[in-house]
């Protein structure tokens, strides 16, 4: 069967032994076998109803007992990829029907001569904060996903052996068994960064701000992404600089060809972007497309404030190498915390600053001095005892199910007509409605009914995208989201353009 053959090999055509030698992931075999379907899955080479082959056919072809197709299976179906029927079989998860539309991408670059965005913000972000709101529109997973009781024992433990002189010494750039534990990181994905190339901070925000403070002055003109993290703009509206917002395409990232017109033509100081994961469309840039981006940065001497907090939270085996992997000029200063992976509320972040590391540790000793010490090494402990690849796995397939569980609800409950995002990672989707629909107006309606959303205007410096929002799926799946999306549906559909 047709169908059959394209799950038998990865994209690669690696079979499943290779699989497994080759990830150095230590996998089970039935791990291994899992994401080799889930790959063609998530791709589209398998599309929704299509039928799976049977666990005869599996264990034939891989050379496999039948338990461990029975725990591949069971595995795709708790991530919400495949759906099982009594004497049929498995299938894609989907019910058969097409899948989703995409958003559709931009084109233009829009200029901003001044950000006015932070009042927009603060009205929104005010509803998501009320804890008795259903958080579908918050930019944070559930505290429920991370191993708190874990961290407060590292935190406990460490504490008694902090040296006194470590609250001097860790000044900037941090405290010392933290950032070797990051290096030794950066060294796994194949990126030797000595400890004394980083500089901890107070979450990654506080690292992005200090790099934009470095490389650019009020009046800067700073290409920032469309749609995009709306703390960018509101980050060039304190500090007076001006945007140029570049469009992001909903499968490839920033769009090259956009932002190189955009160098030609305008004096842009630097560039402030999100390339795995990114916030809030979650689409994640291609190998070579980071590469073509630092080089093309590199020609014209810009520098790239590499916003990277999500790119520890990738669906399937391969984590995506940042940009900074293929920095040369040591223009990329590359950007993350333990915020969104692993300690939210810690405000543990760093930055790998490259040949901007003098003025960047200079602005931390003149705003912040230091990230909290015992919190550094707390993180650090857990770091070297704490099983956190061990954590990441599991937190990993929570947000893959999750994913799952919030596109079904959407194609259950929401109109035919509308595009939602795709991302490969991360916790959040993207969701476009027809070109006339208000979402500032169903955000207000939703939040009188106990549910936040994030709408689109408040990821545009000039407010655009008034027809979208951003949807969070890092909660626990329940009958209380269900039900929130069947009541943003009803919503949605009572206000769609007669």
């Amino acid at each position: 069967m047709k169908t059959e053959n394209l799950t038998l090999q990865n994209q690669n055509g690696d079979n499943l032994a290779d699989q497994i030698e080759g990830d150095g992931m230590a996998l089970k075999r039935y791990e291994a076998l899992a994401e080799l379907l889930a790959a063609d899955i998530r791709d589209g080479r398998l599309a929704a109803g299509t039928r799976l082959p049977s666990i005869r056919k599996l264990k034939q072809l891989h050379g496999v007992s039948p338990s461990t197709v029975f725990q591949a299976y069971y595995r795709l179906e708790y991530l919400g990829l495949v759906r099982a029927y009594e004497r049929s079989g498995y299938f894609v998860a989907g019910s058969g029907q097409a899948p989703l539309r995409e958003p559709e991408p931009a084109s233009r670059p829009h200029l901003s001569s001044a950000v006015d965005i932070n009042q927009l913000v603060f009205s929104v972000l005010g509803a998501i904060q009320d804890p008795n709101i259903l958080p579908l529109g918050s930019a944070f997973p559930s505290p429920q996903l991370f191993p708190l009781p874990r961290l407060a024992r590292s935190l406990a433990t460490s504490a008694r052996f902090v040296d006194p002189w470590d609250t001097v010494a860790s000044l900037p750039p941090g405290y010392p068994a933290l950032r070797q534990q990051i290096a030794l990181r950066y060294l796994g994905m194949g990126m030797p960064l000595a400890p004394e190339q980083i500089i901890i901070t107070n979450g990654a925000l506080e690292a992005l701000n200090l790099c934009l403070s470095a490389v650019a002055q009020p009046g800067d003109l700073i290409a920032i992404e469309s749609p995009g993290f709306y703390a960018a703009a509101q980050a060039l509206e304190r500090l007076k600089m001006k945007a140029i917002e570049i469009p992001v395409h909903p499968q490839e990232g920033v769009d090259l060809l956009v932002l190189e017109r955009a160098l030609h033509e305008h004096p842009v100081k630097a560039c402030w972007f999100m390339t795995s994961f990114q916030n809030p469309m979650g689409t994640t840039m291609s190998d070579g497309a980071k590469q073509a981006l630092v080089s093309l940065l590199a020609r014209h001497g810009i520098p790239l404030i590499e916003d990277d907090v999500y790119t520890e939270l990738y669906f399937g085996n391969r984590r995506p190498l940042p940009a900074k992997a293929y920095d040369k000029e040591g223009l990329v200063m590359h950007c993350s915390s333990f915020s969104k992976c692993l300690a939210p509320g810690y405000r543990i972040g760093w930055v790998a600053p490259g040949r901007f590391g003098k003025e960047i540790e200079q602005l931390k000793l003149m705003t912040t001095l230091s990230a909290s010490v015992p919190a550094q090494a707390a993180i650090a402990d857990y770091l070297q005892t704490g099983g956190y690849d061990k954590h990441l796995r599991k937190l990993r397939q929570a947000l893959e199910a999750q994913s799952s569980s919030l596109n079904e609800a959407i194609r259950r409950h929401f109109p035919d007509d509308i595009r939602v995002s795709r991302p490969k990672g991360g916790y959040f989707l993207w969701v476009e409605f027809p070109a006339r629909f208000d979402t500032l107006q169903l955000h207000r309606l939703a939040a009188a009914q106990g549910i936040s959303i994030a709408p689109g205007p408040i990821f545009s410096a000039s407010r655009q995208y008034r027809n979208c929002i951003r949807l969070n799926f890092g909660s626990p799946w329940s009958a209380d989201f269900e039900q929130a999306l069947a009541t943003l549906g009803a919503l949605i559909k009572s206000l769609y353009p007669g």
